[in-house]
């Protein structure tokens, strides 16, 4: 993790329109981002939340602290936090391409839950699970309730349809 990390986490955010709710969100939106060939250097395993980077995370705060980004963090209803990460672009990296930006803010405007059983499933897929949804119904069946995955699906649906330097795999 160096002080390019954090700028880079804030160019997500920046790309992402400027603002991410979540800690989540904003692993799940580094991880398709990386998966489609639009970030790199970062590494992902499987956690309880889906894909996650410690090294973003890490990041996150370290942005935070020397100021490339801007954390908030909010309690949530259930006792927890919830960070709100806002950032531009830093100046000297390059702009981002519109694809990445169109992606990224996609993304991030999609429900939370949606985005991490979406990106859960590509991870899976990944890994080379032969059907990453039911092995994400499976380990996550608190939140694959309703249509949800309908949902998840969707949201790769629309998120296949830019023309990305990687495709997602074909699992909407």
């Amino acid at each position: 993790m160096s002080l390019s990390d954090s700028k880079k986490v804030a160019a997500i955010v920046a790309d992402a329109g400027g603002r991410v709710v979540g800690r989540t969100r904003l692993q799940k939106i580094a991880y398709l981002l990386t998966v489609t060939g639009m970030e790199d250097g970062l590494s992902f395993y499987y956690k309880h939340y889906g894909p996650y980077c410690e090294d973003l995370a890490s990041a996150a705060s370290l942005g935070a602290l020397f100021g490339e980004l801007k954390e908030t963090e909010s309690p949530t209803t259930w006792g927890g936090t919830y960070s709100i990460f806002e950032a531009d672009r830093p100046h000297d990296l390059a702009p981002a391409s519109d694809v990445r930006r169109q992606f990224a803010s996609t993304a991030a405007r999609s429900d939370s839950i949606v985005l991490e059983l979406a990106a859960t499933a590509v991870f899976l897929a990944k890994e080379g699970f032969d059907d990453p949804w039911a092995e994400t119904a499976r380990r996550k069946p608190e939140k694959a309730i309703g249509n949800r995955l309908a949902d998840a699906k969707n949201l790769l649906k629309a998120l296949s349809e830019i023309e990305t330097p990687r495709p997602l795999p074909n699992i909407a």
